[in-house]
Order: structure tokens, then sequence, then C-alpha cells
């Protein structure tokens, strides 16, 4: 077992000699394994079966397969180049719909392509070296949102998180759990209650083991435990993730989410999006106007592929919900903890960012 903090070291995604590392994360908790991918093709499909998961760890992963993929092109000339990458590009954007940090990846890039001078060669060199660079920054993002969070923590406490928004959902050290480290590493003493989080059960297979490691206490309950515990005051605060946070706050992660937040309203109990700045889409004016992937019945249907509905019913399997920033009662980022009303705190980043 790993020390307390010590996962930080567990890196989801990484670059070897050409080729993207990732952590295979439908192999875990059973073991831990890593797959090796030379061609962005490869890179794309494994973000479309979540072998990678988690909206900064897709994020950083796509932009790896760009720098791959633009290794692969064989045009010299530029505008044919760049024409060339913007099909790649396309290929990641349709891999998965939800997490905007996936279309800030690759948009970065794209960016660093078109600005860089010289050949084909000068702008692959170019893409690659930001690439790596926002592996570095995701890390040292997540460790200051940490901070922030963890001074949100009392001394003692049960904290409540949803889905995984681990050391596995990024680069290194986490959002929801990195406050959770963050505060530990502090000297705090928190608990942690783990929904399994149905269908995938990212709770119960991803949560549970990374806090295993680090030797934070953790107890899994089915999703549909969590208000029983809120009513009898067993939870002090719960600290979730994010995929997409709109303009006014209004928040997509995990389905599920939205009724923990409506529970914890109702019995008084901070709820928390821990998130970096580049999940906030100042594009989307609300909730209303986030793509919410669809995924395959056989996720409703089979564990593991075993069966457990009877064949050819109906199965809804949104990946995601939306919670309304007014359940919210504050948005940890690395740039500071921020609190209702989003529409004008987040504006007023906006205006600042230029």
């Amino acid at each position: 077992m790993r020390s307390n903090g010590e996962n930080a070291a567990l890196q989801t995604v990484q670059w070897r000699a050409g080729k993207v590392r990732l952590i295979d994360q439908t192999a875990l908790p059973g073991r831990l394994s890593y797959v090796d991918m030379e061609n962005w093709r490869d890179v794309a499909e494994a973000i479309r079966t979540m072998i990678v998961r988690g909206a900064p760890a897709i994020g950083c992963t796509a932009a790896l397969g760009m720098a791959q993929g633009a290794h692969s092109i064989e045009a010299d000339d530029r505008e044919a180049f760049l024409c060339d990458l913007n099909d790649i590009a396309d290929t990641f954007r349709a891999s998965r719909p939800t997490a905007v940090n996936l279309f800030w990846a690759v948009d970065r890039m794209l960016a660093i392509a078109e600005a860089a001078e010289g050949s084909a060669f000068d702008i692959k060199d170019a893409m690659l070296a930001e690439a790596l660079l926002m592996l570095d920054e995701d890390i040292a993002v997540n460790r200051k949102m940490g901070s922030y969070g963890a001074e949100l923590l009392p001394q003692s406490c049960n904290v409540l998180t949803h889905c995984n928004a681990g050391a596995l959902a990024t680069v290194g050290f986490g959002t929801a759990l990195g406050v959770i480290r963050a505060a530990v590493e502090a000297g705090k003493r928190v608990h942690v209650y783990a929904d399994e989080t149905r269908p995938r059960l990212q709770g119960a297979k991803l949560t549970a083991w990374e806090l295993a490691q680090d030797n934070i206490p953790v107890t899994i309950i089915a999703d549909n435990m969590a208000a029983s515990l809120m009513r009898q005051r067993r939870v002090d605060c719960v600290i979730v993730g994010a995929d997409r946070i709109a303009a006014n706050g209004d928040t997509a992660n995990k389905i599920g989410t939205y009724p923990l937040a409506i529970v914890a309203r109702h019995h008084g109990i901070p709820f928390y999006v821990a998130a970096p700045f580049s999940t906030i889409d100042f594009k989307l004016a609300s909730g209303d106007e986030i793509p919410i992937e669809q995924r395959e019945a056989s996720e409703m249907t089979h564990i593991d592929g075993v069966p457990i509905s009877p064949d050819g019913v109906s199965v809804l399997n949104p990946a995601f919900d939306v919670t309304p920033g007014d359940l919210i009662t504050a948005l940890v980022t690395e740039r500071g903890v921020l609190r209702p009303p989003y529409a004008e705190t987040l504006g007023k980043w906006k205006e600042t960012d230029g």
C-alpha cells in the first residue's frame, strides 16, 4: 500500500518514446496495467471506450494524440498539413461529446500548430512540446485546487463523492479527490463515502481503489443510500468533479450528481464542485446547452459482461446530468474558491482573461 498522498505519483497519462501510455481503467481494480499506443486513432478509440476517462485526463490524452497524429502526417506543404491536422482534430472531438476539456485541448493544439513558424517538422515539435507542457500544468493545477479546497473541510469530517475525480481522472493527484488528498496532507482526518456510481461503477472500482492505495478511509455505498446517510447527519459535505461548467455555474457531471445536490441542499450540507478553469465553457449560457452523451445499452444491462436484465428491454443511458448552479455551494478551482452568483463571479474571470 502507498502512504498518504503518494498517489500523486500515479500518472494516468504519459508520453513514452513516441507512444501514448495510459492506465487501462477498464482493468481496475483487478489489476493495474498500462496500454501503449503509437497510432493516434487508437488514442481516440481509448477515449471513446473509456480506457481513459475523466475530463482533465481526456483533454491531456487528446493533446498527446494530436501531437502523435501530427507526426504521422506526411504532407510538407503547410496548408495541406493543417488540413490533415483538422481532420484528426474532428476525430478526437467526436470521441466523447460532454467533457469540454477535450475540445479545449484540441483547440489549444490547433492554435499552436497555426501559430508555429517554419516547416511541418517545426510545427510537429511545437505541438509535442505543448502537449507535454499540458501534462505538467494539469498536476500543478490539481495541487493548487487541492490546497484551496482543503481549507473548506472541517478538521474531522465525512465526505461524500460521486464517480471518480481523482488521479485516474486527471494526469495525477485529482480534482475532488485532490481536495481530499490535500486535506489529509494538511493533517485533517477525512473519511470518504464513495457512491458506487452506476452503471459503470467508477466509484466502487476506481475511487475506492485510489483511496485504499493511499490509506485514506473509504466506505463504498450504493447510489440510493446517500439521502439516508445525510438524514442521519453522517455526511459533512459533498465534493464532486465536473465535465463541463456553463457560464452561469450549471455543471455537468456523472449521472446521479444532480439528485445528490438536491438532497444536500434539503439537509443543509455543503455541495462543492472541484474543477480546473479549463472546464468552464463560457460559450454556453446555461446547462440546458450542454450536450449529454448517450452511451450503449449494454452498460445498463450487463456488469463486466454478465447480464443482469432481461434481453430486449428498453434502456435509457445518459452518461451525465446537469446540476443547477444555485445548488452548488462553491466552485473550487486553481484560481480560488468561487461563490454564487456564478454568472457574476465567472463573468469577472472571463473579463480578466480578455
